[in-house]
């Protein structure tokens, strides 16, 4: 899922340790831009995504790619919303993919262009359709139409 807002806060970063070695968790609050602004929390888990939040300048507006969790714990369901990408937004852009150390982009219509690629010496027949399926019937005309008009 994805929503678009404007950044306007950092949460503070938690770190411990598991059975698998040591994790780190951080998080953001977004203010959407609709007719009623709302804010959501997102949370950022890992050092990479934890990165990619603390790269973005507060103000900006954002992209935030998620995907919503919830657990249940004494018969009470709790949600959190797992942030997998936070990217910058330009209206009518698309905005660019993260650059591989997340450094934030302002300029996301500035990314290098794309390399031409070589094209294929034969076209790809027509496909034909899949068997057991018939063809519609084609009308031919035949000087006069059943038009009432």
């Amino acid at each position: 899922m994805e929503i678009i807002g404007k950044l306007i806060q950092i949460l503070p970063e938690v770190q411990g340790e598991s059975a698998r070695g040591p994790w780190v968790r951080g998080g953001f609050v977004i203010e959407t831009g609709d007719d009623y602004p709302r804010k959501v929390a997102f949370t950022a888990f890992g050092e990479e995504r934890v990165a990619m939040a603390k790269n973005v300048p507060m103000g900006s507006m954002v992209q935030v790619t998620f995907t919503p969790e919830s657990r249940e714990f004494n018969e009470r369901w709790y949600t959190d919303l797992r942030c997998s990408r936070i990217q910058p937004f330009v209206p009518g852009q698309m905005p660019a993919a993260p650059a591989g150390n997340y450094a934030w982009n302002p300029q996301p219509g500035a990314a290098p262009a794309a390399q031409p690629q070589a094209q294929p010496a034969q076209q790809a027949a027509p496909q034909q359709p899949a068997q057991g399926f018939a063809q519609p019937p084609v009308m031919q005309p035949n000087g006069e139409d059943d038009l009432p008009f």
